[in-house]
């Protein structure tokens, strides 16, 4: 039995997030349905189950197989089945018990906010258009204070009997250009809807309805009323993943 890593980039908007769900389109349902048709049913495994509507520039998933797999020709056979919404960049065989999810030991996103009125067409799918300025010293001054351990309780969504604990190494907000914004956010894990949920509260920062300082007072509270919900999932990019 061989362990093949693949290294993915797709668009979510029109997919049901990654995990195979009945009856909808995922990401998962795609890949394996299309590796079914070259080496029969696998199951794959991912870094990071990204929810209905994000986005990877750097997403890896891996399977398992006894089946002759040149990797090559096979990547190259998912690309023409699979694109241009999903695409393989990387198809290769992995060391033994390489697990895409458990031999993980960060992950890193990146979340774009449109603070200008115009919408920008070409940014659509990918930023979420906030609509007026934001001021991003603010912003970055916000985001100092999720970086290192904390219970991030107030930033995710309740999941029974699992930790909320988590460890970010990097969370900063930077400016593209005039009117687009990106929060970039890194951590050995990630609860569910933590990024979005960290955007938002930064984005009322960036308003001036929150103080910056007030940000440990919010993580202290532990307590999901204590923030300010999720931002729209289309804006949210997993782009890398530490081994």
């Amino acid at each position: 039995m061989t362990t093949y890593r693949l290294d993915l980039a797709y668009d979510g908007t029109d997919f049901h997030g990654y995990a195979r769900q009945p009856a909808v389109r995922t990401i998962q349902g795609e890949l394996e349905a299309a590796l079914e048709r070259h080496i029969g049913s696998v199951e794959t495994f991912v870094a990071g189950r990204t929810d209905r509507g994000v986005h990877a520039t750097g997403q890896v998933a891996s399977f398992a197989t006894d089946a002759a797999v040149d990797p090559d020709r096979l990547r190259r056979s998912l690309n023409r089945m699979l694109g241009p919404e999903i695409a393989v960049l990387d198809l290769r065989s992995a060391g033994p018990g390489f697990h895409a999810r458990f031999s993980a030991t960060g992950r890193a996103y990146t979340y774009l906010v449109l603070d200008r009125e115009p919408p920008d067409p070409f940014l659509a799918r990918t930023a979420w258009h906030y609509g007026r300025p934001l001021h991003g010293d603010r912003m970055a001054a916000a985001a100092v204070h999720f970086v290192g351990e904390h219970d991030f309780a107030s930033f995710c969504r309740a999941a029974e009997g699992r930790s909320t604990v988590r460890l970010v190494r990097v969370a900063t907000w930077r400016r593209i250009r005039e009117g687009l914004l990106a929060f970039d956010v890194a951590a050995t894990s990630f609860c569910h809807q933590m990024v979005r949920s960290m955007v938002a509260l930064s984005v009322e920062v960036g308003r001036g309805r929150v103080e910056p300082d007030t940000v440990p007072a919010i993580i202290a509270a532990r307590d999901r009323a204590a923030a300010r919900g999720a931002a729209p999932p289309h804006g949210l990019t997993l782009v890398s993943v530490d081994y």
